[in-house]
């Protein structure tokens, strides 16, 4: 699934070509993606000016004068820029054409992602308004977790991939950042010091940063907006690593089930 990293990489591939353009039509070949595309869309959005873009979460915002759309990637979405038009294939659900001619295109195999419109303040939509705080901000810091964790039970692992503490830090960069910090994945938050999530804090914004630079992660069928694919997972130190040699002390990286969810950690670093 494309996370945050991907879809700030997407965003960045689709901005220069949006921003302060007429959206001179949207092309819709297939409306049943995760939730049905409304009929009439098209009419609707056809030369509206954009404004800016913008990323919540892993949403990708289209902002209009009043306005805009909600996109996700859903499990294996992705966002093309081509400038002149191509023959689209059976996965390649639609288009956003501009005034210039230039034509995102979006191609999603299993039809998990969205495209929704909002005729208000985009950020006031039932599916961004419960959101946590940007890990990319000053929202995200070690004392915000620290209290965050306070009342609750769970492993630290869930607590900072729960969407509604902090956005966006999927199941690869939860693994990461965690080794990275030094914190075994299933300790019980409300078990782990202020001290220890400053530096979690800090170790999430390092990945994410890092990931981004480098494009994103080249799991599944992830291409940025040109067509390349992302370069993160030569990185990687513990995802997807189960049984090889951890680099940092030459022990064992192992795997647990978290939240449903297959977690990658060192026993000899994490604690």
């Amino acid at each position: 699934m494309p996370e945050l990293p991907e879809v700030e990489t997407t965003l960045r591939g689709i901005e220069p070509f949006l921003t302060n353009q007429n959206l001179s039509r949207l092309q819709v070949r297939n409306r049943s993606l995760r939730w049905p595309v409304e009929h009439g869309l098209e009419s609707a959005v056809a030369n509206r000016r954009i404004k800016y873009l913008q990323r919540r979460g892993k949403y990708i915002l289209i902002h209009f004068d009043q306005g805009g759309l909600i996109i996700h990637l859903g499990m294996s979405g992705s966002m093309r820029v081509l400038f002149e038009n191509e023959v689209s294939g059976p996965h390649d659900h639609f288009d956003l054409v501009t005034e210039r001619g230039v034509i995102i295109r979006y191609r999603d195999p299993r039809r998990f992602g969205c495209l929704l419109y909002v005729d208000a303040q985009v950020e006031s939509h039932d599916r961004l308004i419960d959101l946590g705080v940007e890990p990319l901000t000053d929202d995200l810091t070690g004392k915000y977790l620290y209290d965050q964790a306070k009342a609750k039970r769970t492993s630290v692992k869930v607590l900072i991939m729960n969407g509604k503490i902090v956005v966006g830090v999927g199941n690869i960069y939860a693994s990461e950042s965690l080794f990275a910090a030094g914190i075994h994945p299933a300790r019980r938050c409300d078990r782990v010091s202020q001290l220890r999530y400053e530096n979690l804090a800090i170790s999430i914004k390092r990945i994410l940063h890092r990931s981004i630079k480098q494009g994103g992660t080249t799991l599944q069928d992830f291409v940025g907006a040109d067509g390349s694919p992302g370069y993160f997972e030569q990185k990687l130190a513990v995802y997807g690593r189960k049984g090889e040699a951890c680099f940092r002390c030459g022990g064992e990286v192992r795997s647990v089930v978290l939240g449903q969810r297959s977690t990658f950690y060192c026993a000899v670093c994490q604690r």
